[in-house]
């Protein structure tokens, strides 16, 4: 089959198709490849709505193969922002799977194949997709028309393998400031951060030798943007390797100019984007920007029928465009993303409690019941707004800070509105980039360990660690553990983080010699490792694959989650102290349960938090509630390890006290692996009894 392809000065691009695949990512990418169009792969569906409007995609392949239930919340995710880009979605399923095809259909999905299926069938039934994104779209001519303008405004290449030279798209050549054709590979590598051009050459490398389709992550200068992904693939005989650079946070690509939504009637997403990029163009006062979700909304259409559902939506912009249009702005918009997402926007003289009791009636007005035949519907709604000032953003930046004020309420179980500062929405939109990158962190190796030195205070010499997680981010420089639990926390990530960082420690510690032989280890356990099953045998198994002593570790049980089964979890730590593992109690005095804690687990160690550390300092009460619990923990037998001590009136009081071991920055900070031998050696060899 002769690809089909878009134009640009100095290459020529296959059309991208977005794939999905759970199972199979690599093999699909490869066999797409193969017949002609240019694959943007991803195996996690996390973003994947983002993913496909930066791809430039018309069609998006989600593989349920194996995955059913995965392929269908991804194709459900992916349908909104497919129909909004007049596009086409073709899943993949196990031949097992065709009962629930009316499933996948309310889903949202425009095609389907079912396997055993060969490559032949897979290309005809991406051209029969193709064509319907072509017709919607406007016909074949209008569709590559306008993935002419989608390359044209992303950054993608062409490397000419015999002569090494590089063909750049006007996007990376205008952003690099170099000519569009005949740039030496080099010249282009060097662009790269150092720590990244290693792997630009094994990508190159790998798809040159294999055939396959590749993909690496990398940065680039601050004129380009951030950290994007990069997609390879080898073309023609194999005489050049074609490129192209999804963003993360790519810009919207522009949508059909239909100026109404034909469901509702209301304005269109381009249309929307359109009157926004107009309102922050002009001189006039701030905009307030809302957009409303309707949760749940895809259970209508698979309950009732897509008929019923798209009266609900129809309905839901009758109610809701009267209240806009009596808010009292100079200037106003009410349209419809795509789904069961509605855009309102003002512009004038809108204050913040205006604002807020506009949201509040648009939300009620979504949950009053809606009456279609016999059936009476209820919803939930939820909505995300933020102000912008005039001429300070782009249509693209307000969405996606509405987008995160709109996340923040879904979040929320009590408020479903969420009006943010510009600030504050920036920090939203921060914290949801943060929570796509970590998805991808592990991978890119981004984890780091440190250990900082626990001390005896009776000896005076470092007797142990604790192992504490760093994210090294390439944008944000070091992000801590609390930072980087709370954002796993976000997208559901904290037990693969934990295991991660637990068996990088393992690792590490055991390689250690000379002064380091002998330390102890501790490791933090999350609530969200004792409620996986088979925690135990799978934890005492990492440490001996790693190779590191039971009778060096101690297991620290941490207050950042509730434990909800303490039973069960007294369980799982005596079966790890019978392995030879001590037991601590992790900050405590902060958390919701540390007495219950104290009762119902086998402990050997007892941790107070840093404010307790610094109360031994403090009032006279302090110090009795910091004696009290010390007392307490003596009482039931276990030894007091103080955690952030920064001063020698701090150690001396918590020494009178009673206190048997302490670590903070009066001993060191956290250090890395390579540095921790010469600073214990040097240490104990200064302080002898």
């Amino acid at each position: 089959m002769q690809e089909r392809t878009a134009k640009q000065p100095g290459l020529s691009l296959a059309l991208p198709v977005f794939v999905l695949s759970f199972r199979h990512r690599d093999e699909l990418a490869s066999a797409v490849s193969r017949h002609g169009w240019h694959p943007i792969a991803a195996r996690r569906a996390e973003g994947a709505e983002l993913r496909f409007i930066s791809s430039g995609a018309k069609l998006a392949i989600v593989d349920g193969r194996g995955a059913f239930d995965e392929g269908l919340a991804a194709t459900r995710a992916l349908s909104d922002t497919v129909e909004a880009n007049t596009g086409a979605m073709l899943v993949l399923l196990s031949r097992t799977d065709i009962a629930r095809l009316d499933e996948v259909y309310a889903g949202g999905a425009t095609h389907f194949l079912a396997s055993p299926f060969g490559e032949t069938e897979l290309r005809q039934a991406i051209r029969f997709a193709e064509r319907h994104a072509d017709r919607l779209a406007g016909g074949e001519t209008p569709a590559i028309s306008q993935a002419n303008l989608v390359h044209d405004s992303q950054l993608t290449w062409e490397l000419k393998l015999a002569e090494a030279t590089v063909s750049l798209s006007p996007a990376l050549a205008g952003a690099l400031a170099l000519p569009q054709v005949d740039v030496p590979l080099r010249k282009i590598v060097n662009l790269l951060p150092s720590q990244d051009r290693k792997a630009a050459f094994g990508a190159i490398r790998r798809v040159v030798r294999s055939g396959q389709p590749t993909a690496f992550v990398h940065g680039m200068s601050d004129n380009v943007g951030a950290r994007h992904v990069e997609h390879l693939r080898l073309v023609g005989q194999g005489g050049s390797v074609r490129g192209s650079v999804e963003r993360l946070q790519p810009p919207q690509p522009e949508q059909r100019a239909t100026g109404r939504d034909q469901l509702t009637g209301l304005a269109s997403a381009a249309e929307s984007r359109r009157w926004l990029r107009s309102a922050l163009e002009c001189d006039a006062d701030e905009t307030l920007t809302l957009l409303l979700s309707v949760d749940r909304f895809e259970q209508v259409n698979t309950t009732f029928g897509r008929a019923t559902g798209d009266s609900v939506l129809q309905a839901i912009g009758r109610r809701l465009a009267p209240l806009v249009r009596d808010a009292g702005a100079e200037r106003h918009l009410i349209g419809r993303m795509a789904g069961a997402e509605f855009i309102m926007a003002l512009q004038g003289d809108i204050s913040p409690d205006r604002a807020a009791m506009l949201a509040s009636a648009l939300a009620d007005a979504c949950e009053r019941p809606f009456m279609l035949g016999g059936d009476t519907l209820v919803f939930k709604a939820r909505i995300g707004g933020v102000f912008c000032e005039p001429s300070d953003v782009d249509e693209t930046t307000v969405l996606r800070r509405a987008s995160a004020a709109l996340a923040e309420a879904r979040a929320s179980e009590r408020q479903p509105v969420c009006l943010l500062s510009k600030a504050d929405a920036d920090r939203a939109a921060h914290r949801r980039e943060l929570q796509q990158d970590l998805l991808q962190a592990l991978e890119r190796d981004e984890i780091d360990v440190l250990f900082q030195p626990q001390v005896s205070i009776a000896k005076g010499q470092i007797i142990g660690v604790e192992a504490l997680a760093r994210w090294q981010h390439p944008q944000h420089g070091t992000l801590g553990a609390v930072t980087l639990f709370s954002i796993a926390d976000d997208v559901g990530f904290v037990e693969p983080l934990s295991r991660h960082v637990q068996n990088k420690a393992f690792r590490l510690a055991a390689a250690w010699e000379g002064a380091g032989a002998g330390l102890r280890l501790s490791v933090n356990v999350t609530s969200s490792d004792f409620a996986r099953d088979g925690f135990a045998g799978r934890f005492l198994a990492d440490t001996q694959t790693a190779g590191f002593p039971m009778a060096r570790l101690t297991v620290e049980v941490t207050e950042n989650g509730l434990i909800e089964d303490l039973a069960s979890a007294a369980a799982i730590l005596t079966d790890l102290r019978s392995a030879g593992c001590r037991v601590a109690i992790d900050d405590f005095g902060t958390g919701y349960s540390s007495l219950s804690y104290l009762k119902s687990l086998p402990l050997d160690y007892l941790k107070i938090d840093k404010g307790m550390s610094d109360d031994i300092v403090g009032s006279p009460r302090d110090r009795v509630v910091v004696r009290g619990v010390i007392d307490m923990a003596r009482s039931l037998g276990l030894s007091v390890i103080a955690e952030g001590v920064e001063s020698e009136p701090q150690l001396d009081l918590l020494a009178e006290e009673g206190c048997n071991y302490y670590q903070g920055f009066l001993c060191s900070e956290p250090l890395a692996d390579e540095l921790l031998e010469a600073f214990v050696t040097d240490w104990n060899a200064r302080r002898t009894i």
